[in-house]
């Protein structure tokens, strides 16, 4: 069986109601692709400040821990409106610069204006009357919040957008799609190494001066200055992205009729969307639910990883010199995570044929995050053994013990070892989807919509219940990860189960090195 007619066989049926304007000239050159593929580079950047210093910093601000997984609910919330809007409107949009572009250039506004909300937020909050110290400070947490979600939906404006165009760009070459979402995975890995990096800096706020005063603390001061960094990064690429890459033209809509009813509709992307769900086939359905467990079990870790090292591998509390210093180890750890993603995401087509298929990879990868998540408690029972023997035996209060050598390397290297299930995670559902788009005649932002359901969902779970959930048992971080684990294994289970197997390994092989699989 040809590649083509396996990934035709696996999509769902072309329905005017789902045909959009596809993009009519062919590839453009790879130089173009790197260029767009690069806003990932800066856009993750400030993902992963968010992901490594925000959820201590609310907490410095005086959101309570079981709280604070309330904040990133505006994430998911975000996806799940933002990115099927504005998916779909930028496969109908008609303006001279572009349908990607404006969105992409919009997008990028709405981060610097974040940005400088949540940077500021403790010098606001004081200005408007908040007192200094460790109390809470309700005003900065409001314009915390608000900055916060800014940047959430400013950030799902430039993602779909910008896979999109890299789809549109491919000119509908397989290959090229899967070239494409590779690169973006690789520049997503680039922007964690920056931010991590630049957030395990302690000193990073002496190049900006301004940024400490008396109610923003060398802490709060590093924060500010690794954003003013970020949004440097990001404006840089994607004005040298929207100046030098020109979209390609388009054909109109099959259906007119159809499109003229799509217009009178108040909200026609739910429509579409729920239409979308509707025509999918099992495969995609299998995918989608495969997807949805993937981020029940990445989510608690990628929210509470640098508190978990804080709280639990370094045993120190918020606001203290140890806590702050398991954080740093975190950012580091993340950083190491990052490295491993970049290499992996390159080689996810070696990885694939090594195991014999996407199918096998897919499970693997799953079980390989399984067994990373529940070594957390491993780790941590060690980190509070270590603690506990040198109160014992008379070397000093546990409370100012940092964890012994082994403890800190087991707990990098489970960070680094993570990077290869995630870049599985940040690459293939997207190429599947950008294929299965093109093949169908469906939009190509649209589609990516669709697929960001079985992403935002789970997170949106996650969010509200993590919080009371690890406060049934205590308060820490590991009943979450624990559950993770639980997620993960069956994502694997279902992974090697119910996924059709492809014809053969020989078929499977040219598929993923297409970009797509069974």
């Amino acid at each position: 069986m040809e590649v083509g007619d396996s990934i035709k066989n696996s999509t769902v049926p072309v329905t005017s109601s789902f045909q959009r304007q596809q993009p009519v000239s062919e590839a453009a050159p790879m130089r173009k692709i790197i260029l767009v593929a690069a806003i990932a580079a800066g856009v993750q950047f400030g993902w992963a400040l968010q992901l490594s210093l925000l959820t201590p910093y609310v907490q410095l601000l005086g959101i309570p821990h079981t709280w604070a997984a309330f904040i990133w609910l505006c994430g998911p919330i975000s996806g799940l409106l933002v990115q099927p809007i504005v998916g779909y409107y930028s496969d109908n949009c008609s303006s001279r610069f572009g349908r990607r572009r404006p969105f992409i250039a919009a997008g990028s506004a709405l981060v610097a204006v974040a940005v400088f909300l949540i940077g500021f937020a403790a010098d606001l909050g004081h200005a408007a009357g908040d007192t200094i110290g460790k109390n809470a400070k309700p005003r900065a947490i409001a314009v915390f919040v608000v900055g916060f979600w800014i940047l959430d939906v400013a950030n799902n404006m430039l993602q779909g957008p910008c896979r999109a165009l890299l789809a549109d760009l491919s000119g509908g070459n397989a290959r090229k799609m899967s070239t494409a979402n590779a690169l973006y995975s690789f520049f997503m890995a680039v922007g964690n190494v920056l931010g991590y990096a630049a957030g395990s800096y302690t000193h990073l706020y002496k190049i900006f001066p301004f940024s400490k005063t008396r109610a923003c603390d060398l802490y709060c001061a590093n924060l500010k200055s690794c954003f003013f960094i970020s949004i440097a990064l990001l404006l840089i690429l994607t004005v040298l992205a929207l100046t030098i890459v020109r979209e390609p033209e388009t054909t109109a809509a099959p259906d007119q009729d159809t499109a003229a009813v799509n217009k009178k509709r108040k909200i026609p992307v739910f429509g579409e969307l729920f239409g979308a769900l509707k025509d999918l086939p099992r495969p995609m359905w299998i995918l989608l639910l495969v997807t949805c467990l993937n981020w029940i079990a990445w989510f608690p870790f990628l929210l509470f990883d640098t508190d978990w090292m804080g709280r639990e591998v370094y045993g120190g509390k918020v606001g203290e010199k140890l806590y702050d210093r398991g954080v740093r180890a975190g950012a580091l750890g993340l950083m190491l995570n990052s490295v491993v993603l970049g290499v992996a995401s390159l080689g996810v087509q070696v990885l694939a044929r090594g195991l014999g298929g996407v199918k096998r990879l897919w499970g693997v990868v799953n079980f390989l995050l399984a067994i990373c998540l529940a070594l957390t408690v491993l780790i941590t029972k060690m980190a509070q053994h270590t603690r506990g023997h040198y109160a014992a035996v008379g070397g000093g209060p546990a409370a100012v013990m940092p964890p012994v050598a082994g403890v800190k390397i087991g707990a990098l290297t489970l960070f680094a070892v993570l990077g290869i299930p995630l870049a599985v995670t940040y690459s293939v559902p997207f190429a599947l989807a950008s294929i299965f788009s093109s093949n169908s005649g469906a939009g190509q932002g649209l589609s990516l919509g669709v697929l960001n359901l079985a992403i935002v969902i789970p997170q949106m779970v996650v969010s509200v219940a993590s919080g009371p959930w690890d406060e049934i048992f205590g308060g820490g971080n590991l009943p979450a990860f624990v559950v993770g684990a639980v997620a993960a294994a069956a994502s694997g289970i279902l992974s090697l189960t119910m996924l059709p197997s492809p014809p053969s390994d020989v078929a499977s092989t040219k598929a993923l090195t297409a970009g797509g699989f069974h």
